[in-house]
């Protein structure tokens, strides 16, 4: 039997499809490795996202091709998709499989020749059941949105809007709680645009709906990323089912930038003034969610006033979690061919904006010392004997303890914060309240 490894760079996105493959191929007789000096198959899902991440791709590539030579190397995911040519020039003989053709790995393997499946799109009819990490799995539910922002290449690689089908999620998630699933995370590239492919469309708030009222049992819901301007189409019923305690009360709507003509460039299609209306609507609901949101700093046509609007933003506001990154220039972008920020100049920007953002951020957390709160414990951590949990609200808690508290609702007691999570002791198991 050929053993095949699997290394994977990316957003919850290349991981769902890293799953996919993983599961064609573990049931079709081959065995997975973790080591790819073992493997007759190496398969490397690629991120396109950053410039950084894609010089440790390219570099890794490099050293595949240098130290296991002998295997068969397939390059996935969206770098495959959005520059191919680039990818060959590195690893000519390497076959290319875009994310819509993830669910075709199998041809791929089987074939003796390099293939090349770079078009086409995603069946959305089919979902292998996704892998359980302890008790918790992520599901794509669409891929693509109807945006086309100035710096985003991530277009290019999952460039049309393909939602799963009701019924495909709904089969896929009662599996999973079969299975023990507790947390379940609903992913996409703009799950606030699931449906809007359907005829009739069928909206992400019908979904959940559905979800919440046809399957029963012990599990909640992490909604992810939604652009700002579909979030709005909807919020309001949105927050209507948020009231179920089976829905982590957990928000991740990008901003970008605290200026209107920076989203004027950036293509992003609301205001400020818009965004802070969402972001106040959902704060006077759930006054104690985590409202997560991402910013770029340096995008080209960023001054130092646009600049300033941003920190200003960002002060006003409060996000509990703000996810920052530093522009850097994608090819085939319009922002690519705009006049570029002066690198000292981003770099100067980040540091100065990150500095607002931690010790806002490290206000907030301190506030949770001291006090007890009920925790759904769900994975293993990083650091050895400890466990990581969530309150209601998707605050990570790290807890020291072993395989036993996996799954369980606890009550606990936290002692400290940090940047990265809260960490507490148990104080007593908790029997889960919903069904």
């Amino acid at each position: 039997m050929k053993k095949y490894y699997i290394e994977t760079f990316g957003c919850a996105l290349s991981e769902f499809d890293s799953s996919t493959m993983d599961s064609i191929l573990s049931q079709n007789g081959y065995v997975k490795t973790e080591y790819p000096n073992d493997a007759d198959i190496i398969i490397v899902n690629t991120c396109a996202v950053r410039l950084d991440t894609e010089a440790k791709i390219m570099k890794r590539l490099n050293e595949i091709k240098n130290y296991y030579g002998n295997a068969r190397l397939i390059v996935s995911g969206c770098l495959a998709k959005a520059r191919p040519s680039f990818i060959s020039r590195v690893v000519p003989n390497a076959s290319l499989v875009s994310p819509q053709n993830s669910t075709k790995i199998l041809d791929v393997v089987k074939s003796e020749n390099k293939v090349v499946l770079i078009e086409g799109n995603r069946d959305t009819d089919f979902m292998p059941t996704p892998p359980i990490e302890d008790s918790v799995a992520t599901i794509m539910i669409e891929e693509g949105c109807v945006d086309n922002c100035s710096f985003c290449i991530t277009k290019l690689a999952r460039q049309t809007l393909k939602s799963y089908k009701p019924r495909v999620i709904l089969d896929t998630i009662k599996k999973l709680v079969e299975k023990g699933v507790k947390e379940i995370r609903l992913t996409g590239q703009d799950i606030a645009a699931y449906g809007l492919d359907f005829n009739p469309k069928f909206r992400l708030d019908e979904l959940i709906n559905i979800i919440l009222d046809k399957i029963k049992g012990e599990y909640r819901i992490r909604i992810g990323m939604m652009t700002p301007d579909k979030s709005i189409e909807i919020i309001d019923n949105l927050l209507e089912l948020y009231k179920d305690e089976r829905i982590f009360k957990f928000f991740h709507i990008p901003v970008q930038s605290g200026d209107n003509n920076m989203l004027k460039i950036m293509n992003r299609n609301y205001s400020i003034e818009e965004y802070k209306y969402l972001h106040n609507k959902i704060k006077s609901k759930y006054p104690n969610s985590l409202f997560a949101t991402d910013i770029i700093v340096g995008h080209p046509g960023e001054n130092e006033e646009a600049f300033q609007n941003t920190v200003k933003l960002v002060k006003e506001l409060r996000f509990e979690r703000v996810y920052l990154a530093q522009y850097s220039i994608r090819p085939r972008t319009k922002a690519a061919s705009m006049e570029q920020v002066p690198e000292v100049i981003k770099k100067k920007r980040s540091l100065m904006l990150n500095k607002v953002i931690k010790e806002i951020e490290e206000e907030i957390y301190k506030n949770y010392i001291g006090k007890t709160y009920e925790v759904l414990i769900t994975t293993h951590g990083f650091r050895e004997n400890y466990v990581v949990g969530r309150l209601n609200n998707y605050f990570p808690v790290a807890i020291k303890g072993g395989d036993e508290l996996i799954g369980k609702m606890a009550l606990v007691r936290i002692n400290k914060a940090t940047y990265f999570d809260l960490r507490g002791e148990v104080i007593e198991e908790l029997k889960v309240k919903y069904m």
